[in-house]
């Protein structure tokens, strides 16, 4: 990417937390996107599944536009209409829910599910080394001390400590293992997420979230799902566990919720209802009228029966397209996950390759993710359509060949 202001890179002025990309994105429609110097692009990585209907979607800009001109902020002292609104929606969609928090990011939707165990755990009289949170190996909650903790990857937390105590880490689909971490009977929360993202995009067994939920009842502890990823139809389900056949205690959500605006929500049911009480958490943005606004908007365009459709046929289309690519390129053995939240190890003779071929596909036009070194990772938009579909697929197909030449 050139710049005019001598050699460094335009971001210069960034804390070096990130390495972007060498291209400065200017707008987008659908599941296109465009350059500042033009260029067009595939979106198969939707800002990391937060755009989960594209680009510049009419409904989501209407509703903006329209909240813009009533009401930006209220702060957690007054309430606003779109938020209560969408409070009622999520409760009526979940099917579970009781009582809605809102917050703006994933990493504080399970911030506060944290809390929310701990304190559950306390009201039950439970003393401070009986409020144990069962985590597990590969997962991702966020970059905030806490969650920070409860993620089970030593490469996110080397530097940190000392973290916060009171998490514990067992095997991902390893029912007996997160029993015998139960057995003590001091754990007060499992938090899992039913398809790891960053841990390589590795979806839970039915019978792994299924046991954890008869664990939990049978310790007297919560279950909390993170469906920060994998929620809000990316699966094929408005929410994940629908998909698993599983009742949680408490879901966290983020990312597709707003459809690109910033907001997190953690959704309570009966069991862990009145968990927090007055003054012992809040947030000064959370239920902000212009997020909940559009956060209202995507989840009556994410709930349609069309939209959800959509999600299994393009998840099947891009299954048989990446299948073909590997029979001809060899390159990943197989692709794994749920509904439009797919990931395709790289095969061993590959291995920490998957950054090269997501900058291949850039050169070739088209966005896409990885989930560690040896995974790439397809989190596009839900309601991506066939012609880009296609296109995507044949762009993959340009930057491997260029990948396998080069």
């Amino acid at each position: 990417m050139k710049n005019t202001t001598g050699s460094q890179p335009r971001e210069r002025h960034f804390l070096p937390v990130y390495r972007p990309g060498r291209i400065v994105l200017d707008h987008g429609v659908g599941s296109r996107v465009f350059a500042s110097d033009g260029r067009e692009y595939v979106d198969f990585a939707a800002g990391i599944a937060v755009n989960s209907l594209g680009h510049a979607h009419p409904a989501l800009n209407a509703a903006l536009t329209a909240q813009a001109g009533r009401l930006w902020h209220t702060s957690n002292v007054f309430t606003s209409e779109p938020s209560l609104q969408l409070a009622d929606a999520l409760v009526a969609a979940s099917g579970f829910a009781r009582q809605v928090f809102f917050c703006n990011s994933g990493a504080e939707a399970n911030e506060a599910a944290i809390k929310l165990a701990r304190q559950w755990a306390t009201a039950q009289g439970r003393a401070p080394d009986r409020r144990v949170i069962l985590t597990f190996r590969g997962s991702f909650h966020g970059r905030t001390m806490a969650t920070l903790a409860a993620t089970a990857q030593p490469k996110y937390q080397a530097g940190f400590e000392p973290l916060p105590q009171g998490f514990r880490y067992g095997d991902f689909n390893d029912l007996a293992g997160a029993e015998a971490a139960m057995a003590a009977g001091d754990v007060c929360a499992v938090l899992v997420e039913p398809v790891q993202g960053e841990g390589g995009v590795m979806p839970a067994t039915d019978a792994f979230l299924q046991g954890l939920r008869t664990l939990c009842d049978r310790h007297e502890a919560l279950l909390v799902l993170d469906e920060i990823q994998c929620g809000m139809g990316r699966t094929g389900h408005l929410f994940a566990c629908e998909g698993f056949g599983v009742q949680p205690d408490v879901v966290t959500l983020a990312k597709g919720l707003g459809g690109g605006f910033p907001i997190g929500a953690m959704l309570v049911g009966e069991r862990a209802s009145d968990g927090l009480g007055f003054g012992q958490h809040g947030t000064t943005f959370g239920g902000n009228p212009l997020a909940a606004a559009v956060a209202g908007a995507a989840l009556r365009e994410l709930s349609a029966p069309a939209l959800l459709a959509n999600v299994s046929r393009q998840a099947a289309s891009l299954r048989d397209g990446l299948a073909r690519l590997d029979d001809e390129f060899k390159v990943f053995g197989e692709v794994r996950g749920r509904g439009l939240m797919l990931g395709a190890p790289l095969r061993p003779e590959h291995a920490g390759r998957a950054g090269d071929i997501v900058d291949a596909c850039i050169a070739r036009g088209l966005l896409l993710l990885q989930a560690g070194p040896d995974v790439l990772r397809f989190v596009p938009a839900l309601n991506i359509g066939d012609v880009d579909v296609a296109e995507g697929l044949a762009r993959l197909r340009a930057a491997l060949t260029d990948y396998i030449a080069g």
